[in-house]
């Protein structure tokens, strides 16, 4: 008998745990947070995305606040507010503590839409005023099949919003290109190779070097931002363009200096090497659903 009971039991247990596993996996998945834009539905233009891309980009640069934006075919079986929330769980838009995130999702299959708020601007843009953006800027788009105007209004709406909230600054380097470091060491090559070569042969070897140093010293200003490490930059540029005839005196053919072996190929597109993450934000369910 209890032999009986114990199969029967083992036998609920396997049925359960095949149940939990295939609602688990019937759940849409929450796509790798690379770009600002996403868009599995290929609803949005190559260009309509990069515009939208560029657009949010220099929002966060210049105010702080992250806004991405996510058009998926479905959210089913969960409901749009369910895949939401785990989406901005997942993502972690906006700055941590600041919680400066905005989600604006898109279900193009269901007809339905979500402004999914960061816990900071609640105050700036409460459910009601989410709720307004979905019915009187998207929705009336998405209807005559304009995806790509509904969402450029309801973003351009969003950041005004934003925008008339005080937040934290972003921080300086946010407002200087950012550059993996072997992109920053083969500008530094490339520039020493390139400018010290031309200004060795106008200048002389020593003030060449020097006005090489400037002037890399003075992009690296540019870009880093930091005063401390352009100086420092700029007297790795100075040895660099000194010592630089010797390094390349078993390459050089000539009296001049050749720059064939860099190719250029450490500087592909920036857009390309420009990867995009969370900051850390949190997200309390603040926001509006709509449809359409």
């Amino acid at each position: 008998m209890i032999t009986h009971i114990k199969a029967i039991l083992f036998a609920v247990c396997t049925m359960l745990l095949f149940a939990t596993c295939n609602l688990h996996a019937e759940l849409v998945a929450i796509p790798a947070l690379q770009t600002r834009v996403t868009d599995l539905t290929q609803t949005l233009t190559s260009d309509q995305q990069s515009q939208l891309e560029a657009k949010l980009k220099a929002f966060e640069l210049e105010k702080g606040s992250q806004i991405a934006v996510l058009i998926v075919p479905s959210t089913k079986p969960e409901e749009i507010e369910q895949y939401s929330i785990r989406v901005v769980d997942a993502w972690k838009l906006g700055r941590e503590k600041q919680d400066d995130g905005i989600l604006v999702l898109v279900a193009k299959n269901d007809h339905k839409m979500r402004i999914e708020v960061g816990q900071g601007l609640e105050g700036a843009i409460p459910d009601l005023i989410a709720k307004r953006v979905i019915s009187e800027v998207m929705s009336p788009s998405f209807k005559q099949g304009d995806f790509y105007g509904g969402i450029n209004k309801a973003t351009d709406t969003l950041m005004g919003l934003v925008n008339g909230e005080k937040l934290a600054p972003p921080p300086p380097h946010a407002n200087h290109v950012n550059m993996s470091f072997d992109n920053s060491l083969a500008l530094f090559v490339i520039g020493c190779v390139v400018v010290g070569a031309f200004l060795s042969s106008v200048l002389g070897r020593f003030f060449g070097a020097g006005a090489t140093a400037g002037i890399i010293g003075g992009v690296s200003w540019f870009i880093l931002g930091t005063l401390g490490m352009s100086i420092f930059v700029g007297i790795m540029a100075f040895v660099f363009t000194l010592i630089m005839p010797y390094i390349f005196d078993g390459t050089r053919g000539g009296g001049t200096y050749s720059s064939g072996g860099f190719g250029g190929g450490g500087f592909g597109s920036s857009s390309g090497n420009d990867s995009f993450s969370g900051g850390g934000g949190g997200f309390s369910g603040g926001g509006a659903s709509g449809d359409w």
